[in-house]
């Protein structure tokens, strides 16, 4: 594979694993404050019916609330995955591209021998 495929395929690597992660921390953030402000049981009035288990304490939240952050969290995970994917590729054909040219090289030292 050659040096520039190699670049663009480490660029979009990191174009999804960082955002990826930083949507985790989101996230991440977001159930820590749903922890400390939502209800522990439901509330009607609010529309505070659907359940959510954050670090084995049971909150309740609304309908939208949930899709929130169920979007943000499946969201960031597949974007995540998709840079992981896209950085173990780029490490196999970096790590193949070493072995050839060194392969390349020990052929030159050897022919000029």
């Amino acid at each position: 594979m050659k040096t520039a495929q190699l670049a663009t395929l480490k660029f979009f690597a990191l174009l999804f694993i960082l955002p990826g992660l930083a949507g985790l921390i989101v996230s991440a953030m977001i159930s820590t404050h749903y922890l400390d402000t939502m209800p522990r049981s439901p509330v009607i009035q609010e529309l505070r019916t659907v359940p959510r288990n954050i670090h084995g304490t049971v909150v309740y939240q609304t309908e939208k609330e949930d899709r929130k952050l169920n979007e943000i969290e499946y969201g960031s995970v597949g974007v995540f995955l998709i840079g992981l994917v896209l950085g173990l590729t780029y490490l196999e054909k970096w790590g193949a591209a070493q072995v050839q040219d060194a392969d390349e090289e020990e052929s030159l030292t050897q022919s000029h021998s």
